[in-house]
């Protein structure tokens, strides 16, 4: 794929609330700079006024072996930033192509898999969400029932604790929170796990105590230091995630899901002809 880079922005935003202080202000530095510069160790802590060392610890806790094997991923996908945007749909566009690209950075392969064999496996579909991540639930509803997933989407607070304790090994439940922090979904995927079910949190933000109550944590990336992420839907980030995995899901046993959905099809159009009529 040519035109998507890896790219480690996003494995920083994810991992930023693990940071120290001093680790989140060498974070804020690659997050946010714009200029190809030297980004030796001894160049940056200099710079940033802190230690090689630290430099290290902050590249172990994205996940790399040391500094120089994080610098070597940073400076591969390193593009400098146009600092004037003079076309508004230009802007707009290059924002979501960003996003796509931060999407593709997160991406593992082996944990859709993992996911789509899940779905293959369960008997029952929970999706949970709150705001515009219950939106983006209601869409993955909709999505997967017309391939034959018994799923139901839950946006109520009051559901969501109540279907809680209904779950069991034959669950499997969806929790959208960008923030990971929503109270209500939290406490879903926790009651579920207790029960059995395999559980996954799609976040922006991640944190070592979720393993305990999440089977997987998928991450999306998050629009806080987007180039104009205030313009974007807060749900896209889930959406491409959810194509992704319905994606992998119906090249699994492809006939079979393709006339599952031709049948939901046609029994729309068959309503909506009635009701002319």
């Amino acid at each position: 794929m040519e035109y998507y880079i890896k790219s480690v922005i996003p494995v920083i935003e994810s991992n930023y609330n693990k940071f120290t202080m001093v680790e989140k202000t060498i974070a804020d530095f690659f997050i946010n700079n714009q200029k190809k510069i030297n980004f030796s160790a001894k160049s940056v802590a200099t710079k940033l006024f802190v230690s090689e060392a630290s430099l290290s610890r902050f590249a172990q806790k994205c996940g790399y072996r040391g500094y120089r094997e994080f610098i070597y991923q940073y400076e591969e996908s390193f593009v400098e930033k146009k600092e004037f945007m003079t076309d508004n749909t230009l802007m707009i566009l290059n924002a979501y192509q960003e996003l796509l690209n931060r999407s593709y950075s997160l991406v593992d392969e082996k944990q859709i898999e993992r996911i789509g064999n899940y779905l293959n496996a369960t008997k029952k579909v929970i999706v949970c969400g709150k705001g515009s991540s219950g939106l983006a639930a209601r869409e993955m509803e909709i999505r997967f029932m017309r391939i034959g997933v018994d799923v139901d989407s839950i946006t109520d607070t009051d559901l969501m604790r109540m279907q809680a304790v209904f779950q069991n090994e034959n669950s499997l439940v969806f929790g959208f929170s960008i923030g990971g922090q929503k109270e209500e979904v939290i406490f879903l995927l926790k009651e579920a796990k207790k029960r059995g079910a395999k559980t996954v949190l799609f976040t922006a933000n991640n944190r070592d105590d979720y393993k305990e109550f999440c089977t997987e944590v998928l991450l999306i990336p998050s629009l806080r230091h987007l180039n104009h992420g205030n313009v974007i839907s807060p749900q896209f980030p889930i959406l491409i995630m959810i194509d992704i995995i319905y994606s992998y899901y119906v090249e699994q046993d492809k006939t079979k899901k393709k006339i599952l959905h031709d049948r939901t099809v046609q029994a729309l159009e068959e309503t909506y002809t009635e009701k002319a009529e």
